[in-house]
């Protein structure tokens, strides 16, 4: 797997994405579908909210175990980059992106999750300009409009939650 295909996890995000996908899969279902058999007891289907509600919650979970699946089956799970000033996922950036001083993770959202941090995929047009390069670098990115945005690498270092 290369840089900018799959997303890379820590192990403690892997396991914590791997229980929440087999408990969506498992107790989750079965609760949904427990809900949803109750709603359509209460009467008629075209009228009933709490029926219609339950489809929704039904299929935004369905749609969180696809994405999970996804993710578990995709991930690079490892440790952050050893720490050698190199732009990798796993690694906190700070950079000056069009003049404006920024910190935050190339990597994934999931790693992140309850850290303070903004995050950029490695697949993100400023993730994949920041990969390989080192502290000191100048870059740039193109952003939607087709502006060349410029970035300078401030610091690069691993993350550590």
């Amino acid at each position: 797997m290369t840089e900018t295909t799959g997303i890379w996890l820590t192990q403690e995000a892997f396991d914590r994405l791997k229980e929440e996908y087999e408990h969506l899969k498992g107790g989750g279902r079965a609760a949904i579908a427990k809900e949803i058999d109750e709603r359509r007891q209460e009467g008629d289907l075209k009228e009933n909210g709490g029926y219609h509600a339950a489809r929704e919650e039904q299929a935004k979970q369905e749609a969180r175990i696809e994405q999970l699946r996804h993710i578990l089956e995709t991930a690079t799970v490892g440790e952050a980059s050893d720490g050698d000033g190199t732009v990798t996922s796993g690694t906190v950036v700070v950079a000056d992106v069009a003049g404006r001083e920024m910190r935050f993770l190339v990597g994934s959202r999931e790693v992140a999750e309850g850290a303070d941090i903004d995050v950029f995929s490695a697949q993100s047009p400023l993730g994949a300009a920041l990969l390989g390069k080192s502290q000191g670098e100048e870059t740039s990115y193109e952003a939607p409009t087709g502006k060349q945005i410029p970035v300078t690498i401030k610091s690069v270092e691993p993350f550590t939650g």
